[in-house]
């Protein structure tokens, strides 16, 4: 009977969808236009999450975006990883009412294997970098481990190197 009780709460946490946020800025496109212009700075980066076992689990093949810093994206971030750069799996989903425009001012590239990614030609601003990393550990697992993880990174237009950016959540 126990373990009944204990998978039926399982699977309807799983089942339960995200809070939706509250966005009090409005979107400027005008504000996130940076990102539309061609730069010349590289950014690199190495994107996962440890296992409390001490392995390393990468966003292989994840989605990586890079997001204008606006007032409406700090916002917006401040507000979905709840004042963290780590948010648990399944806390975070597809938010009604989130500006239509806003991904349209972004750039996104998929992780390598490795959890290594590269954005070339990036113009002069603040950006956050942002991707899921999941995972199960066996295949009867209901509830997927590990989450979302951003970073923030700033475009300075006077870099002589390539900018290497760690993205794991800490």
């Amino acid at each position: 009977m126990r373990r009944v009780v204990a998978l039926s709460v399982l699977l309807v946490a799983g089942c339960q969808t995200a809070e939706p946020v509250k966005v009090a800025a409005p979107f400027d496109a005008a504000e996130a236009a940076f990102i539309r212009k061609e730069g010349t700075a590289r950014i690199d980066g190495h994107a996962f999450l440890k296992k409390p076992n001490g392995s390393v689990m990468n966003a292989a093949g994840e989605r990586v975006w890079l997001i204008p810093a606006t007032a409406y994206a700090k916002e917006r971030m401040a507000a979905l990883y709840k004042g963290q750069k780590f948010a648990p799996a399944g806390s975070i989903a597809a938010q009604p009412g989130t500006d239509p425009r806003y991904m349209e001012f972004t750039r996104s590239t998929k992780a390598e294997s490795s959890g290594r990614f590269t954005f070339d030609k990036v113009a002069p601003g603040s950006y956050f970098l942002a991707t899921t990393i999941t995972w199960k550990d066996s295949e009867t697992d209901v509830v997927a481990r590990g989450g979302s993880v951003y970073e923030t990174v700033t475009v300075t237009a006077k870099e002589d190197r390539i900018i290497k950016v760690i993205v794991n959540g800490q």
